[in-house]
């Protein structure tokens, strides 16, 4: 089992990735090592990656537009104005501002959801005031990684809806029939564990102070603004509409378009100016979009190994009857999984195929079977560097290059969201 060319593939790349490798050569690398370990071969893996990689060209068009619309919309000063504001909140106290962003990040997966889009607009701007209060941002991206998830994992609004909706679908569509509600009846004690994990993050391991320089923000320049002008308006409004359009298309690329075409009818933004804009975005989000791109090439690869339902299956030889073994043999290959592919919304159907009917036949409740199949899903997401919920704090806490993937957002968020989370899922496995 340990020989599994996902658990090679996946040990592969995160230890890349800990040497300080970059995270798309790291994934490149892994995605051979699984090609070749299952007898894939190194050419054809190669050409199934490449085919993959569209799984998520529309998330890295919406990054592109993303960074193009932060840009756009930093350039007017609005998004300074916003972090004065915010500033006033706070009052000096790092610990307000870290509970306040968290909880501006659970609004973006229900109140409007539009999950990352708020970032490279409103996280850079910020930096200026979170280096004036010393804020360790590792505390800060497990405050953003913290509200891009728990909400989806345990309310049934906005993408939680949507999750809890494909949880229910796959259990019922495996042989077990349960209802919508029942989902987040169950993930309650996860979110606990994700509010632990965040609590300790800013109160314990990140309180002390922590300095940065105050350096220049990439493709941004500072704009210093004090009140409200028409460009101003016309920004708001045009943020308003993309998320309004994002509402209504389900498409973010639509709406960032439609938000450029408003900055640029009213001369918010320059025509002649659209070039430098498009080029400084790309300077924010451009790698992010090709780590996604890569990403979805490397999760097809990994799914085409055929290595998964073999992990998968092993687990029933280990169980011996033990309800406990089988909670960690489960917890532990949903985090390998998860680690690599990086989305807990397509993990749940590979792992209920299985899950489902090796938990109806060891007796769990069906309480019990939606936290297990839950957390596995959800357990590497929040730690693994292809994940959008690591991916995004980088983008905008990187902004003056002062934040590293690996070390200081993924490391920090593994520690304080999937540990707890494995522990609240075997604990929840067990008392359901």
């Amino acid at each position: 089992m340990l020989l599994n060319p996902v658990i090679l593939s996946v040990l592969t790349m995160i230890i890349l990735c800990l040497l300080k490798l970059n995270v798309i050569f790291s994934m490149l690398a892994a995605a051979l090592v699984a090609g070749i370990t299952s007898g894939i071969g190194m050419p054809e893996t190669m050409k199934i990656l490449i085919g993959g990689m569209g799984g998520n060209s529309e998330t890295a068009l919406s990054y592109l537009l993303l960074g193009t619309l932060a840009v756009a919309i930093n350039s007017t000063g609005v998004a300074s104005i916003i972090s004065k504001k915010i500033a006033g909140i706070v009052s000096g106290r790092k610990r307000v501002l870290l509970l306040l962003i968290a909880a501006v990040a659970c609004f973006s997966q229900n109140l409007i959801p539009v999950h990352i889009a708020f970032i490279p607009i409103l996280i850079p701007p910020l930096l200026k005031l979170m280096n004036k209060l010393k804020v360790d941002r590792r505390a800060m991206a497990c405050s953003l990684t913290f509200g891009l998830k728990t909400p989806y994992v345990v309310l049934p609004v906005g993408f939680g809806l949507i999750f809890h909706t494909i949880v229910k679908d796959q259990i019922s569509a495996n042989g077990y029939n349960i209802e919508l509600g029942e989902v987040w009846r169950a993930t309650w004690i996860l979110g606990l564990a994700m509010v632990i994990g965040l609590f300790i993050a800013i109160f314990i391991t990140y309180k002390k102070d922590r300095d940065y320089e105050d350096l220049p923000l990439k493709g941004m320049e500072e704009v210093e603004s004090e009140k409200m002008e028409k460009k101003h308006w016309v920004t708001l409004i045009a943020a308003l509409t993309a998320f309004g359009i994002q509402l209504y298309t389900g498409s973010l690329p639509l709406g960032a378009l439609a938000a450029l075409g408003i900055m640029l009818v009213f001369k918010v933004v320059k025509w002649n100016e659209l070039d430098n804009v498009l080029n400084d975005g790309l300077l924010i989000m451009g790698l992010i979009a090709f780590i996604m791109l890569v990403a979805a090439g490397y999760g097809r690869v990994i799914r085409e190994t055929g290595a998964i339902e073999t992990l998968v299956t092993g687990v029933v030889g280990i169980c011996g009857g033990s309800k406990a073994i089988a909670s960690l043999a489960m917890l532990t290959v949903g985090l390998f999984i998860t680690m690599g592919i990086g989305t807990s919304f397509g993990t749940v159907p590979i792992l209920a195929t299985i899950y489902v009917p090796l938990t109806i036949e060891m007796g769990y409740s069906s309480a019990a079977m939606i936290v297990l199949i839950t957390a596995a899903s959800i357990i590497g997401d929040a730690g693994s560097p292809a994940s959008d919920s690591t991916l995004g704090p980088t983008s905008g806490l990187n902004a003056d290059g002062q934040h590293e993937h690996i070390r200081n957002t993924c490391m920090a968020t593994f520690i304080h969201f999937c540990i707890p989370l494995f522990i609240a899922g075997f604990i929840g496995s067990l008392i359901f």
